[in-house]
Parts: C-alpha cells; sequence; structure tokens
C-alpha cells in the first residue's frame, strides 16, 4: 500500500517536472512545490563474511549490493500564515531507520501541518511527522559534505512526531520547543511525553551554529529498566558553499537506568566529529572526516559480538563530482577502529577491532 501511494506521488512529481517551462505548476497549485530526489550506492565491508549488513549504520547499510538509500518526494504548500509538508520515500534508509514502526508510519521522513497564530509574530506551530534537530546530518545525503553518515546522527533521531513551536527572533536568531511522543517513535511507546529545544544563530549566510536538548522517559518494551534521558548537541558548520567548509558536532548523554525502585544508575554515551569539504576550480571536490563515538555502557550501541562496550575512531576520505546542477557521483573509503572491545568480524568471524568500508554513490534531485 504504502509503496503504491509513493508511486503515484513519484509519477505526479515528474509531471510537474515535465510542465516547469510552461509553469504550468505554479498556476495549477498556488502555494505548493514539489521536488524529490534519488540515492542509490554500492557499498562493500572488507571484512565481507557473507552478512547482507553493515554492522552500527541504518545509512548506506546494505553490503555487496547495489541499493536505493533514499528515494522521495517533497510537497510543500506555504501560504501567509499555513504551511505543510509531505515527504514520503522508500529505500533501505527507510526499512532500517523505521523498523520500529508499522503499516503507514514506516512511510514519513516529514508529514507535518504548520499554523502561524499571530499575523505580526514570526511565530509557527508544527504538528506531525517532523525532521529532526539533533545533530547536521539529515536523511538526504546531497545536503551534506560527505556521502555516508558519520556514527553521530546514526544514534540519534532522524525523525519526531509531536508539536513544534518555533519562533524567529530575527534575522540570526530562532528558538524552538518541541512536545514529542519520545526519541524517534511515531507510535509512543510508553505514553510519557518528552521535550527537546533548539537554538539556532547564523551570524551571516556561511556560517550557522545550533544548540539542541532533549528531556523524556525512555522505557520501552524492550529497554525496559530505562527511566529519564537527558541528552544535549551542538554544531558548527562554516561556509557550506563555498570553496572550503567544514562541519563539526559533539554531543553528550545521560540514561538513568531503574537498579531497584529507588535506586537509578546514570549511563553516559558521547560523540565528537569534524569534517571539511575542499573545491577545486573545476568543482571536483574531496571530503575528509575524523570521529569518535564513545558508548561504554551500551545505551545506543551494543556490539555484534558480545562483550561489553563501544568506543570507536571512524576516518573517511571522498571524492565528488558534480554531474550538471542536480546531480553528484561520490567515492568515498571509511575506516572504523575499534579502541576497546573487539566489536567487529573478519571473513572467518574472528573478532577484530577494526573494519573498512568502500562505497561509490550517485544521488540525483529535482
Amino acid at each position: 500500500m504504502r509503496k503504491l501511494l509513493f508511486f503515484w506521488l513519484w509519477l505526479v512529481v515528474l509531471q510537474n517536472a515535465k510542465c516547469q517551462d510552461q509553469d504550468v505548476s505554479k498556476k495549477i497549485f498556488e502555494g505548493f512545490t514539489l521536488a524529490g530526489g534519488m540515492d542509490v550506492y554500492y557499498a562493500y565491508d572488507l571484512n565481507n563474511n557473507g552478512s547482507k549488513n553493515i554492522p552500527y549504520y541504518v545509512s548506506m547499510a546494505n553490503n555487496n549490493t547495489f541499493s536505493i538509500n533514499l528515494a522521495y518526494i517533497d510537497l510543500k504548500y506555504e501560504s501567509s500564515r499555513i504551511r505543510g509538508r509531505l515527504i514520503p520515500a522508500i529505500g533501505s534508509f527507510m526499512d532500517a531507520n523505521y523498523s520500529a514502526e508499522s503499516g503507514l508510519n514506516k512511510l514519513p521522513v516529514e508529514f507535518n501541518i504548520g499554523v502561524k497564530p499571530l499575523k505580526k509574530k514570526n511565530i509557527w506551530l508544527d504538528i506531525g511527522v517532523l525532521s529532526s534537530p539533533y545533530t547536521n546530518e539529515s536523511a538526504l545525503s546531497k545536503d551534506h559534505l560527505m556521502y555516508s553518515r558519520s556514527l553521530a546522527p546514526e544514534y540519534v533521531p532522524y525523525y519526531l512526531a509531536g508539536a513544534k513551536l518555533s519562533y524567529a527572533l530575527s534575522d540570526k536568531w530562532k528558538v524552538v520547543g518541541y512536545f514529542l511522543n519520545g526519541w524517534q517513535q511515531i507510535a509512543d511507546q510508553n505514553k510519557a511525553k518528552s521535550v527537546g529545544t533548539q537554538v539556532e544563530f547564523k551570524p551571516s549566510s556561511k556560517e550557522t551554529f545550533n544548540w539542541n536538548t532533549y528531556f523524556g522517559d525512555e522505557r520501552s518494551a524492550s529497554r525496559p529498566l530505562f527511566r529519564m534521558r537527558y541528552f544535549t548537541d551542538v554544531y558548527w558548520l562554516h561556509d557550506f558553499d563555498g570553496r572550503f567548509s567544514l562541519a563539526t558536532c559533539a554531543y553528550a548523554g545521560i540514561q538513568q537506568m531503574a537498579v531497584s525502585t529507588d535506586v537509578f544508575e546514570n549511563l553516559f554515551w558521547w560523540q565528537m566529529n569534524v569534517a571539511g569539504r575542499y573545491t577545486f576550480r573545476n568543482k571536483l571536490s574531496v571530503t575528509a572526516r575524523m570521529e569518535y563515538f564513545s558508548d561504554p555502557d551500551m545505551v545506543q550501541v551494543i556490539p555484534i559480538t558480545g562483550g561489553y562496550g563501544f568506543e570507536c575512531f571512524g576516518s573517511s576520505l571522498g571524492i565528488n563530482l558534480p554531474i550538471e546542477n542536480n546531480a553528484l557521483f561520490r567515492l568515498e573509503a571509511k575506516n572504523l577502529l575499534s579502541t576497546g572491545q573487539k566489536v567487529f568480524y573478519d571473513k572467518e568471524f574472528n573478532q577484530i577491532n577494526s573494519t573498512t568500508i568502500l562505497m561509490a554513490n550517485i544521488t540525483m534531485w529535482f
């Protein structure tokens, strides 16, 4: 059902794209904009032992097979006081990232409606499935310096369900409050609600600072001993579209776990990463990233090899070749090195400390 719905919407976008030269869509769909894109890839884990999946990832995680990571359409409506956005999608990203959802809840990257309650104040209330403010990496690879994701966004929400109240204080400052079902869940798992905040500062068109927080009860059927989660992250983007671009992100979280009725243990995890891109005059660019992820208490990451704790360094190097203005070919090599437990398997299923992943990708959008 969801694939048929997606296919129908995709045809609508393609028909609209054919008519853009005559500007027919603007006359027919007043206030509407249509866009879309597709991200296909081939990834190979050099430790390949026959597994279909690259461990510890949900993005670009299919091993040794040509795959669609994300194919989506983006339908937006906006008037002076009402707006809405529908982004249905299919692909390996959706299959892995929405595995806990059911039915049509597996479909939306974003499905939300917004209203502006006051004419003279730039305040918006949006309700539905929302994009996540956590880390600077989202589901759409075309928006990022590197094709693959760091470990950071794989272990925070890619989407949120609930309400968002945003207030643009000026051209440079915006504050946002969230009232949510929980940590990346459309169907509420425990009926308790969570809250989040976002502060965005754009001192210029070339620079963005973002600080986010999350507070919520995370007990569930799979983690019945979990209680309150406290999380904060901050990221900085510089000159994203210039000759040299830089993106860096750091976050930390505390997860309460019930040891007994009145006794709680605080579990801690954190990460930091930095990525850079240099663009040559022929538009070819090279990218590199360094990252560190530490989850000694296994709040987010449970090693596939058993044992206790996950700590990992990552390094990535990529080449990006634009194809016209709406397509990009990318090659990337990524190495992960565990600093503690042996959290990877080699080809003979021996436990080892590292793995290397090779990727090739084409991304197009319209």
